[in-house]
């Protein structure tokens, strides 16, 4: 065994490359590399009075940009490159749509999708706007509102594929429902308005493209869905909601699974009526358990963690073949419309599966990402809104282009699985003896619960131990090896600061990367020795303490002392309270009251109601601090979910649990003793920067 080891330390170089002196390090650390430093943004000028919700972009042959809106609109839009210092010009195409949620080019005409059918668009007179407006295809709609429709996307036969939202349940209103054909399934349809059936068990199912030739999606959280993720679509596949399923036994359908198939295996009583609170902490199966056992069921190609990778997964695309666009020509670009950003996907297929890992690629955009189309110079055109859903973005609209700077950012280019571990491939050469320290990676696998429950916490948890760190001899490669792989199971690969550079200047831009390991790799693995595990390496500092213990009271919480902050129960001192508030929800991530008025040290109960389709809490902060608990609660990472989203923080003065959809919780608490203003805020990622409202309390 030691000989191996010697051998493999001879073929992979760990001499340590020249570092900077302790006082270089700290100045170099002051001007740490930042995503702008690599990838632009620059906006584009949109004129007074155009509502521009962008949910659907296309390139045209002349360079022009198409963009449809949420509104109907399809607007033109001329010099979208700001050539020679020039604005750009918008020119109405078409209207009167409704809510048009993509946009294609082929032959000379515009195709998109409205929430009932594909319609084509063709000028045809010549006079830049629309004047044939054709049905292609149309489909079924029973009117509930969360019937959006998406796409098309072009295949390469030259046909139409288009996806259907589910729609929500009359009782359960946030329980997605197929109620009527095409809802949850992905409709193939053809230049001469022939549709098929092509797969099934689609929920929110934002964004869609071609990968290498092939169809993929990428789906949203919510029910039978834990997160978002992105999976590539054979015809005949079932991803995993059953509302399709009472159309898979219908002519022309080919998917294979029925609904029982999936009830008996999760829970009958799941398809008997309402859906309880506790039915959350029954027993559970995870996609691939039930997968396994069903025939016909596909799992997904890669997860994407909810609230750490974003919120609302939306459109999917590839990076050309080309050098126009940085280091990573190949992978894919996926937008997250609820936290503004972008994410970046690397592919590979193992035992003829497609896996890979995700990164953060670029945030800070001015509105939520949904659309994306790359521009004839290589440049990536952002389409963006918030309307009704809400983003970190505070713009209700926009369109950005992103460039790159043609200086390469150090990163993790490509995670690979590796018969006993992972490979890391980066976009410079590391320092090879900061690198080749096994403790300089933590690692942690981890999954989601399968069931109708909205969302689903993070489960079955393990720290992964890495034996050794063995770094390539030109530097760009590390090769881990892990024990306690699982197949499956999402792995978090975390660098710490130590891996930087090989001047060592800089640490990695975006140190995790999250891998779906579907398979592990048949193959030799290494001969090395075993390490003892380490303790967990996240980040717990906002997570020390249930986050209903009593604190150290501050000044603003005084009068609620001896009470937790999260206080279910009425307190037995009490007779009856001061003041009784109900609170709830509207869509587009607000509550339903923007101001609450309670008196100076007054006992209050509380009761918070969520009629949103997603989850959201209540939770009160001095003036000024709902950002600042909102980042906190954001960089509890994989945790948040479990703990509610609620940092460990005196700033926290009362707050509820993690409310979900169609549920809601009571809570007890004494108003702050000194009057003034505070501020209550849903500290989910991504929904505290928009979704506060105001505390008044009065002398």
């Amino acid at each position: 065994m030691k000989a191996i080891f010697k051998n493999i330390l001879m073929t992979f170089s760990v001499t340590a490359a020249v570092g900077l002196t302790a006082q270089a390090q700290q100045e170099a650390k002051k001007t740490a590399p930042a995503e702008k430093d690599f990838y632009r943004i620059i906006s584009l000028p949109i004129p007074e009075g155009i509502e521009l919700e962008v949910g659907g972009l296309a390139l045209l042959p002349n360079g022009n940009i198409a963009a449809a809106t949420r509104r109907g609109d399809v607007y033109i839009v001329e010099n979208p490159y700001m050539l020679n210092g020039g604005t750009p010009y918008f020119r109405k195409f078409a209207s009167g749509l409704h809510e048009a949620l993509g946009l294609a080019y082929k032959d000379g005409a515009l195709y998109t999708a409205q929430r009932g059918e594909l319609t084509k668009l063709v000028d045809k007179n010549g006079d830049g706007r629309a004047d044939i407006y054709e049905t292609i295809h149309a489909w079924g709609l029973s009117g509930n509102y969360h019937e959006y429709s998406y796409g098309p996307v072009i295949m390469p036969n030259g046909n139409f594929m288009v996806n259907g939202n589910v729609g929500f349940d009359d009782f359960e209103w946030w329980r997605g429902k197929s109620k009527a054909p095409g809802r949850s399934w992905a409709m193939e349809i053809t230049p001469d308005g022939q549709m098929s059936l092509y797969a099934a068990g689609l929920r929110s199912p934002a964004g869609q493209g071609l990968i290498d030739g092939k169809y993929w999606y990428s789906e949203n959280q919510g029910d039978w869905v834990g997160s978002g993720h992105m999976t590539q679509l054979n015809k005949g596949d079932f991803i995993g909601h059953p509302a399709a399923l009472q159309w898979a036994d219908k002519p022309g359908s080919p998917v294979t699974v029925r609904t029982e198939d999936i009830y008996s295996r999760v829970d009958p009583r799941f398809n008997q009526g309402r859906i309880q609170d506790d039915d959350a902490k029954r027993p559970y199966k995870t996609y691939f358990e039930v997968a396994k056992e069903v025939p016909g069921m596909k799992t997904p190609s890669i997860w994407l963690p909810h609230s750490v990778m974003g919120t609302s997964t939306s459109s999917l695309i590839q990076i050309p073949n080309d050098d126009k666009f940085g280091p990573f020509a190949g992978q894919i670009l996926i937008g997250d419309q609820g936290q503004s950003r972008l994410n970046r996907v690397f592919l590979e297929t193992v035992k003829g599966d497609y896996q890979g890992s995700a990164f953060t690629f670029r945030e800070g955009f001015e509105s939520g990402v949904l659309r994306l189309v790359w521009g004839n110079d290589g440049s990536l055109f952002v389409g963006q809104t918030s309307r009704g859903w809400g983003s970190k973005g505070q713009k209700i609209f926009g369109l950005e282009r992103v460039i790159w700077s043609q200086k390469t950012p150090f990163e993790m280019k490509a995670v690979r699985a590796m018969p006993d571990g992972f490979e890391i491939e980066f976009t410079k050469p590391v320092n090879k003896k900061a690198a080749a320290d096994p403790d300089a990676y933590d690692l942690t696998s981890f999954i989601y619960k399968y069931h109708p429950v909205y969302g689903s916490d993070v489960v079955r948890e393990q720290t992964l131990t890495a034996d050794a760190a063995i770094v390539s001899a030109d530097g760009l490669k590390v090769r881990l090896v892990v024990d306690g792989l699982r197949e499956n199971y999402i792995h978090e690969i975390k660098l710490n600061d130590k891996v930087t550079s090989a001047d060592s200047s800089h640490s990695v831009l975006h140190p995790v990367a999250y891998y779906t390991l579907k398979n592990i790799p048949d193959g030799a693995k290494l001969n090395v020795p075993k390490r003892k595990a380490k303790a967990a390496g996240h980040d717990h500092s906002m997570m020390g303490k249930p986050t209903n213990a009593p604190e150290k009271a501050t000044p603003a919480a005084a009068a609620s002392a001896g009470l937790q902050k999260n206080q279910v129960v009425k307190p037995a001192s009490w007779t009856t309270p001061d003041q009784t508030i109900e609170l709830g929800t509207v869509p587009g991530l607000k509550f339903d009251k923007s101001e609450l008025t309670v008196k100076a040290g007054s006992k209050i109960q509380l009761t918070f109601s969520n009629t949103d389709d997603m989850p959201h809490n209540f939770v009160v902060v001095p003036d000024g601090q709902a950002i600042a608990v909102g980042e906190m609660a954001m960089k509890m990472g994989l945790k948040g979910v479990k703990l509610d989203h609620i940092p460990n923080t005196p700033k926290v003065l009362f707050n509820t649990k993690l409310v979900g959809p169609g549920s809601s919780q009571t809570i007890y608490f004494v108003a702050p003793t000194t009057p003034g203003k505070y501020t209550y805020v849903c500290t989910v990622p991504g929904h505290f920067y928009v979704m506060q409202g105001t505390l008044i309390v009065t002398k």
